[in-house]
Formats: C-alpha cells, sequence, structure tokens
C-alpha cells in the first residue's frame, strides 16, 4: 500500500463517518427506509476507494477545473470558441439556403441560366386515359400490372 493509496482510503473511511453519523440521525428520526437507504451512501466511499473510482472521480473534477480556467484565461481558447460560433453559423446559413432551393450550382430549377432542363422525350410520354402524376410512379404502375397486381 502506498502513502498516495493510504492518503485515498483515509479520506474513504472519513467520509463513511461523516455519513454514518448522518445516516444515524436520520434513521432515528425518519424510520428504517431512510436509514438503509442512508447506510447504502455510508459504504460507498469506501466502495469506490476500493474499486479506484474515487481517484479516478477526483481526477476528471481536476481535469475538467484546468480545462475551465484555461477557457476562461486563454485568449486562444476564446478564438477556438469564436470560430466553432461561426461554423454553426455557416451550417445553419447553408440549411436556410438549401431549404429555400437556393445556393445551388445551376440556379433552383437545375439549367445552368436557372431555366428547367427538358426531360427526354421517352420520359414525357404519357398513357392514353390516365395522366402519370410522376413518371417513376408509371414505372411502378406498369410493373405491378405486369405481376398481376393493381
Amino acid at each position: 500500500m502506498s502513502y498516495d493509496s493510504a492518503a485515498w482510503g483515509a479520506l474513504a473511511f472519513a467520509l463513511s463517518i461523516l455519513l454514518g453519523v448522518v445516516t444515524f440521525y436520520r434513521w432515528r428520526s425518519r424510520g428504517l427506509a431512510a436509514g438503509l437507504r442512508g447506510a447504502g451512501w455510508t459504504v460507498l466511499p469506501v466502495a469506490a476507494w476500493l474499486t479506484g473510482v474515487l481517484e479516478l472521480a477526483f481526477d476528471i473534477g481536476d481535469s475538467v477545473g484546468h480545462w475551465a480556467l484555461h477557457l476562461v484565461f486563454s485568449p486562444v481558447v476564446w478564438l477556438g470558441v469564436v470560430l466553432a460560433g461561426v461554423s454553426v453559423v455557416l451550417f445553419g446559413a447553408s440549411a436556410v439556403l438549401a431549404g429555400r432551393g437556393r445556393g445551388q450550382v445551376g440556379g433552383p430549377d437545375g439549367g445552368p441560366d436557372g431555366t428547367q432542363d427538358a426531360p427526354p422525350a421517352a420520359l414525357n410520354r404519357r398513357r392514353v386515359g390516365k395522366p402519370a402524376i410522376d413518371e417513376d410512379l408509371g414505372d411502378i404502375e406498369a410493373i405491378l400490372r405486369k405481376h398481376g397486381i393493381s
């Protein structure tokens, strides 16, 4: 057992003793259910020390604290935050333009000058009697009829 481990163990036992005292008073004032719940909380610090989670939680908290301190006082980090904001604005603007049909090469209708390209003659034919709403739907209807599905 190293000195570091002994320090973490002392912290875990101190927390457990403190929680044990609180648990005792809660058990006396609120009953057995509160006492059992408190007992569960009481053994957690020792369990966290034995599994290494206590030191891990401290390391995570220490790292987040250093990151937050660096975030607040570093102009380079603020430049990164500003660039991330610019990126979000650019993605949002591109989504708005795409939703309106703008910003596409050749204009919204597909032609280089904004005029619609003429479809091939085979796709332009319609069946007699039923106007096709969509050429693809007409092909699907033909396949379904071929297999006897109407």
